[in-house]
């Protein structure tokens, strides 16, 4: 029995012992970031427990939200309801800890982050860094940040990059370059870069890459080459360069193109036939209106209808000279 005027520590007010804190069943167990079980007594945030559930309130929960647990994602769902925490905790010890509050911080804190020892922190500083700060992240030494990097710099400013020694930095900035600045990339010694190259750049520059070294690269080139210069890449080495030539070429340019009617490729061969094939039909559908109708003098004529000098007759020339 109670003493008299004893209160009874209730479960919100008394703190949890390491044995108590669970994660949520199948969930990956709760563990304190430095090894062991969580222990919310030697925990600073421990109030934040008391207020959790009053009046909508959302607190701390370990195994659920709870800054100390080594589970990124449980840090992030503490800092996710606790935003206004996160600029005291951008020293932290635990690097998970210090990347994540990085999401939440006032980006005028986030300098002083740009040189963290740990890539992760970092590379979250790179998403959220002001754009007049992140040219200082443009040698950092872990790729993944100076992609971030590429992602999100000015394209002006992006030619400082074209040079970076990893492929998956300059593909980006391929893809944002000003298209001025971009045939300095036209041979990059990777060929996933110079396909990025390929799919933006602009005539005659275009052309030039239409003697790339990949096949891959040449097959954009004749995909955005304009449609007179496609009998260019007619002798093509790779089936699918010429493939696209067959699709894409003038019919008239077509038909004088014997090399591509008697292509090695079959499927090139049938590509040229399904369009002269094509054409042929189109041609048999306008012939049957090529004949005047004989109407009786006195119905009026529709200009151009059965007018042996209108555009249906021109049509119907075309067609019977072609």
């Amino acid at each position: 029995m109670n003493a008299p005027g004893h209160t009874p520590a209730t479960p919100l007010s008394r703190p949890r012992r390491p044995q108590d804190v669970q994660a949520a069943p199948g969930d990956i167990p709760a563990r304190h970031w430095q090894g062991g079980p969580v222990d919310c007594s030697t925990c600073v945030h421990a109030p934040l427990r008391a207020r959790h559930g009053e009046a909508g309130q959302k607190g701390c929960e370990p195994g659920y939200a709870c800054m100390q647990d080594a589970y990124a994602r449980r840090i992030d769902r503490f800092f996710r309801w606790h935003p206004e925490l996160s600029d005291a905790q951008l020293d932290h010890p635990y690097f998970e800890v210090r990347a994540i509050a990085a999401r939440y911080a006032s980006v005028f804190r986030l300098a002083a982050l740009v040189d963290d020892p740990d890539e992760t922190v970092r590379m979250q500083v790179a998403l959220r860094l002001p754009l007049a700060q992140l040219k200082r992240l443009v040698a950092d030494p872990h790729r993944e940040v100076r992609i971030r990097v590429a992602l999100r710099l000015a394209p002006a400013e992006l030619a400082a990059l074209r040079n970076d020694p990893d492929y998956s930095v300059r593909e980006r900035v391929a893809q944002r370059l000003p298209l001025a600045l971009l045939p300095s990339m036209a041979h990059d010694p990777e060929r996933s870069v110079r396909m990025r190259v390929a799919q933006r750049l602009e005539m005659p520059a275009l052309l030039r890459m239409a003697e790339d070294s990949a096949p891959e690269v040449r097959r954009i080139v004749a995909e955005r080459l304009p449609d007179a210069l496609l009998p260019r890449l007619a002798g093509d080495a790779d089936w699918r360069v010429r493939w696209e030539v067959a699709l894409r070429a003038p019919l008239a340019a077509l038909a004088a193109l014997t090399a591509l009617r008697d292509d090695a490729d079959p499927e090139v061969r049938q590509m040229v036939r399904t369009r002269l094939q094509a054409q042929t039909r189109q041609v048999r559908q306008v012939r049957p209106t090529c004949a005047p109708a004989l109407a009786p003098q006195s119905v009026p004529q529709e200009a151009g209808a059965s007018d042996p000098s209108g555009p249906a007759a021109a049509l119907c020339a075309g067609a019977h000279h072609g």
